[in-house]
């Protein structure tokens, strides 16, 4: 008896809340003045300015986890690229460009060497898409 009083009250308690969560209420919304509305030139503006992450990808490889765990000071992984083959530049995520790794004022620096076109772009999408 006892059970079937604490299910009952949980099934209440649980159709209040599922009539709570889909209570719709109405919105009021403020006028806004045409003025204060950006312009399309004013919203170009605003994302031109935004800062865009770059990696760099110098080369991949893959090893075991028994081996990366015995890799410290000193060790050298070796990477799938041969020196002088262009490394891969990204943004956000997406490979956009290659070029070659240079040095500038003692940093590391990439000069572009080729930008992607758009069938290698939506090439790339399609890959990713698969996988």
């Amino acid at each position: 008896m006892e059970n079937m009083a604490q299910t009952q009250q949980a099934q209440a308690t649980a159709e209040m809340i599922d009539k709570a969560a889909t209570e719709v209420q109405d919105a009021e919304l403020e006028q806004v003045e045409p003025g204060l509305v950006p312009t399309e030139q004013e919203n170009l503006d605003i994302l031109l300015d935004i800062n865009m992450p770059i990696t760099v990808n110098l080369g991949r490889t893959t090893i075991p986890f028994r081996d990366l765990l015995q890799t410290g000071p000193g060790s050298v992984l070796q990477l799938d690229k041969a020196v002088g083959q262009p490394a891969e530049i990204f943004v956000q995520d997406i490979r956009f460009a290659t070029g070659d790794i240079v040095v500038v004022d003692g940093c590391f620096a990439v000069r572009i060497k080729e930008i992607l076109g758009k069938e290698e772009l939506e090439d790339q999408q399609r890959n990713e898409e698969q996988n």
